[in-house]
């Protein structure tokens, strides 16, 4: 078995044709070859669903006999295990795979094995020095076919023959001085996959940290902050698309859980790191904030408006106000992806977060005890004297209580799943009652904007009574919370 260290990078076919001239390619002579590839699964792909990809492929006259563990990747870099022999097609003998449990698994699986998808690409290879590390850099174009259908190929993969990962990121830096790479994270297999499934563009939500007891602060947050990139990355399409506002959203909250977790983890951290990175997707997340804020307005805060005032002239005008400027905010958000700093800023974010090194030495679950109790005190103070709150120090309140959620989705798996569930209900019920109080306050200024030459009392009447019901409401879900034991501390 070999670890397969790989980052790719999308670019246009123009550039692929440019980047031949770069001077850290230009004195290297290019292997060329034409790779055709077939992928194999079960009919209810059981392969896919444990993220194993089995191909055989046709490089030359030889075939290969090919699989590999297909670990997410984030920023374009990708971890793999990989296991490759010469081969007979149609044989498939995984004597090669030393791994117990896989080979069995595969060797039973391989009873029903039939083609998926193929994919059929030249590649142009250089092998190239750089740092203390020697990088295969493989530019492909091609495409991926199944079921009739076909979607292009045009990538560069970086793979790491020998060295260090950050001469992966060194290289690309250099590269992206001249030319515009954009990192992906979506593998040929799982690009192959989705053709054959003709699944449509679906917005991508938070998966589960991948932690674990043995890991030290600084590894946890790697995965977790690699995790909420990734989460990032696989709604960025669907905003350049201007797709549904479940996109803007989960967009939104990736970038929310990214700063969060910086925060949070900020004392197992280097300050520079912190200091660099903590303030560094603030721009982009306003911009989401304010496409979502007028998402919402459309979505959830106007019907009822209308439903109570069906005859008011202004509610048309206002709807179509709301549409113009959601959409000049969604447009505010694709132009800040579009700058050629933004595929930059996720290759060198992804490579500190790699950079990282342990100096907090402190086992995980104490750290996430003493983090979670500290986000609960916040909490728990500002809950105690809600009475009292206005409207600015409620939206405080709102967010310590989105904080304290993130940090016990972050370090659920340390923690008892059936204490966890019933806290978590109790504080999604509660972040839900105050985020209905936001949308309304946040709706009163849009409406105010949206219609400044218009007299809209109605209007803002009715938005400011059920502002106050909501209210009114509150501490029945506060006393729910409140009522719920530290139960992290046992």
């Amino acid at each position: 078995m070999s670890i397969e260290i790989e980052l790719k990078l999308q670019l246009s076919p123009k550039t692929a044709k440019k980047l031949t001239s770069h001077p850290l390619l230009a004195n290297i002579q290019p292997q060329k070859m034409r790779l055709l590839n077939t992928y194999y699964d079960t009919p209810k792909l059981v392969l896919h669903a444990k993220r194993i990809a089995v191909r055989f492929r046709k490089k030359g006259e030889q075939w290969l006999l090919t699989v590999k563990s297909a670990e997410p990747a984030s920023g374009g870099l990708a971890m793999r295990s990989e296991w490759e022999t010469t081969a007979t097609p149609g044989n498939f003998d995984f004597s090669h795979v030393d791994a117990d449990e896989l080979r069995d698994f595969l060797e039973r699986a391989s009873e029903q094995f039939e083609p998926i998808f193929t994919t059929d690409f030249r590649r142009q290879i250089w092998h190239v020095p750089f740092g203390e590390s020697l990088i295969e850099l493989a530019v492909d174009r091609g495409n991926i076919e199944s079921c009739g259908r076909s979607t292009p190929i045009c990538e560069i993969e970086l793979e790491l023959l020998s060295g260090k990962v950050e001469d992966i990121f060194g290289l690309t830096r250099k590269l992206q001085e001249q030319h515009d790479l954009h990192p992906a994270i979506a593998s040929k297999a799982e690009r192959g996959y989705k053709l054959y499934l003709n699944e449509s563009l679906l917005p991508f939500k938070a998966k589960p940290a991948a932690i674990n007891p043995q890991m030290m602060p600084v590894e946890a947050f790697r995965s977790i902050a690699l995790g909420c990139l990734e989460h990032f990355q696989r709604n960025e399409k669907g905003l350049h698309e201007g797709a549904e506002a479940e996109f803007v959203h989960q967009a939104r909250v990736a970038l929310r859980r990214l700063r969060s977790a910086i925060k949070l983890f900020a004392p197992a951290l280097p300050p520079e790191f912190v200091t660099a990175y903590g303030q560094t997707w603030q721009t982009l997340a306003g911009a989401l904030g304010d496409a979502r804020n007028w998402d919402v307005f459309l979505e959830e805060t106007l019907p009822p408006i209308q439903a109570a005032f069906p005859e008011n002239r202004d509610i048309r005008h206002l709807r179509n106000e709301a549409r113009r400027r959601a959409k000049t905010a969604r447009r505010a958000v694709i132009r800040i992806l579009a700058v050629k700093e933004y595929p930059r800023l996720l290759v060198e974010f992804t490579s500190a977060i790699y950079a990282l090194s342990d100096t907090l030495p402190m086992p995980l679950k104490d750290f996430a005890n003493e983090r979670i109790s500290s986000h609960a005190r916040r909490a728990k103070k500002l809950a105690a004297s809600h009475a009292t709150l206005g409207p600015a120090e409620r939206h405080r309140m709102r967010i310590s209580f989105k904080k304290l959620r993130y940090t016990l989705e972050f370090f659920a798996p340390l923690l008892p799943a059936k204490r966890l569930s019933p806290y978590l209900a109790a504080l999604s019920q509660l972040q839900d009652e105050l985020g209905l109080i936001n949308d309304h306050v946040t709706a009163d200024t849009l409406i105010k904007d949206a219609l400044a030459k218009r007299p809209s009392g109605p209007i803002h009447g009715w938005v400011a009574g059920r502002h106050a019901l909501l209210v009114s409401e509150l501490p029945e879900s506060l006393q729910t919370w409140l009522a719920q034991r530290a139960f992290w501390k046992k």
